[in-house]
């Protein structure tokens, strides 16, 4: 800031960013911690965590902003639309010339505006399915643990755990948690989702059963049932869940996500498990019953069997009937016996008197064996003397065709050194040697000169030409 004026003038000359710091300044300094109320619009949530969001009404709309550290600590999340009272300080954003509100925390603005998000909550977690009847998990009729999510110090969990107590005494596992206030929403949602990744088997058993419960109390002492939070976690429960929040006329939408909807936490201690005296009492006069049933079949089978044994013949006589009909039977059959045997005894020598006497047979078929022995013993003597003949003149004709027998006609027979025969002229070379074979023997020669292949061909006709000197 310059300190001497223009010439001219007595004011003084300001710097845009010590303009900005006295104005920021001087806002900070007439307004301390304010209350804001106003309408949330165009809430947007940053990467880093921070909140940016504008609170309006009719005549005028202001920036405001959340740090990370106060967002995590909200006991209402902002949303579009929610009419809330903001509680913080105003400042300037220098670089956008802009003043806003740096807000610590924010509550509802009046029951009106919880109804009005508590509807619209309401409509948006129905279409998500959350809400569906075929969700619901039947209980089980006898937990053998239960898990109660609730405040470890209020009348409720007395309440509870003396109704079971009366009712049917189970091991209870207790989560406590808040049931309002800052953090109560992230607290009972952590405990059901606790409870739900324990082992069926593990050290601490997985509780069969969860009963959510707290007393009654205002719309806002129990909007922690009602952070989306805490419904999602319940309708995610594998363990079927029995909410029991505040008295029968007070409803949160954790009682429309869980399987069961108690009016009461002592109601929901009733549903969790059956009268022992009633179930001991059912047991007596089922068992009596039975017997009853058992006795009265008993007699009337006794009954019966003793009305069918009148009805039966005598065994002593209906066995000394059968014994006389054995006997007869079996004198009967030894007669019947010997009569059959010898009636085939006569049969049988009938037919050995008529059959042919077997010498006389056996002698015929030598007789015949013989002489077509002796035929067959000429016919294949002919059929051998025939075969020699023609062996041999067929060993005959094959001698004639004997390159022997035309070496006997005063041929030769000329091979080369590997022993194959020279046919031709052609075959020849001078310096070639080669070995003759006549009928007698076999001599060496060499072949001298160049072969004459065509000597013949150039022979005058009817003139023997001269035959080549091969020594």
């Amino acid at each position: 800031m310059s300190d001497s004026p223009e010439p001219g003038s007595n004011l003084k000359t300001f710097t845009v960013g010590e303009l900005a710091n006295a104005i920021k300044g001087t806002l900070e300094g007439s307004f301390g911690l304010v209350r804001l109320k106003g309408e949330i619009s165009g809430f947007k949530r940053h990467s880093s965590g921070h909140l940016y969001f504008s609170l309006k009404d009719d005549a005028a709309l202001i920036d405001a902003v959340i740090w990370r550290g106060p967002a995590m600590r909200l006991a209402t999340q902002p949303e579009d639309g929610l009419e809330v009272i903001a509680t913080g300080r105003l400042t300037t954003y220098a670089p956008r010339s802009r003043y806003q509100i740096v807000v610590d925390s924010i509550e509802l603005a009046g029951q009106g505006a919880l109804l009005k998000l508590l509807e619209e909550r309401k409509k948006k977690l129905t279409a998500e399915g959350l809400f569906a009847p075929e969700r619901k998990k039947r209980l089980p009729f006898l937990p053998e643990v239960i898990g109660v999510v609730t405040s470890p110090t209020g009348a409720v969990i007395r309440d509870i755990l003396h109704r079971l107590r009366d009712r049917f005494p189970r091991p209870v596992l207790v989560w406590p948690v808040a049931v309002q206030g800052d953090g109560a929403a992230n607290q009972i949602a952590a405990a059901i989702r606790g409870f739900n990744a324990l082992a069926p088997d593990g050290p601490v058993r997985r509780p069969d059963v969860l009963i959510i419960a707290r007393g009654g109390g205002s719309l806002e002492d129990l909007w922690a049932f009602n952070e989306e939070i805490v419904v999602r976690a319940a309708a995610a429960s594998i363990i079927p869940l029995i909410a029991a929040v505040g008295h029968e006329t007070d409803w949160t939408l954790i009682d429309f996500a869980a399987d069961v909807r108690a009016p009461t936490p002592t109601a929901a201690a009733e549903m969790a498990v059956p009268v022992r005296m009633d179930l001991l009492g059912q047991v007596l006069d089922r068992g009596g019953r039975m017997a009853g049933a058992i006795n009265r079949q008993l007699a009337e089978n006794r009954t019966r069997l003793e009305g069918l044994a009148r009805g039966l013949p005598n065994l002593r006589r209906l066995v000394e009937e059968a014994a006389q009909r054995l006997d007869d039977w079996a004198e009967r059959l030894a007669m019947g016996l010997r009569v059959g045997l010898d009636r085939r005894r006569a049969r049988l020598a009938e037919l050995v008197a008529t059959l042919p006497k077997p010498k006389r047979e056996i002698a015929e078929a030598e007789r015949r064996l013989q002489r077509a022995a002796r035929s067959m013993v000429v016919s294949i003597e002919s059929v051998r003397k025939h075969a020699q003949s023609e062996l041999k003149r067929w060993a005959e004709l094959l001698a004639s065709y004997s390159y022997e027998r035309v070496l006997e006609r005063g041929f030769a027979l000329v091979r080369d050194n590997a022993g194959q025969p020279i046919a031709s002229v052609a075959a020849t070379r001078p310096g070639l040697d080669v070995t003759i074979r006549f009928a007698d023997g076999d001599t060496q020669a060499t072949v001298r000169g160049a072969p004459k292949s065509d000597a013949k061909a150039k022979a005058p006709r009817g003139k023997v030409p001269e035959q080549g000197d091969l020594l």
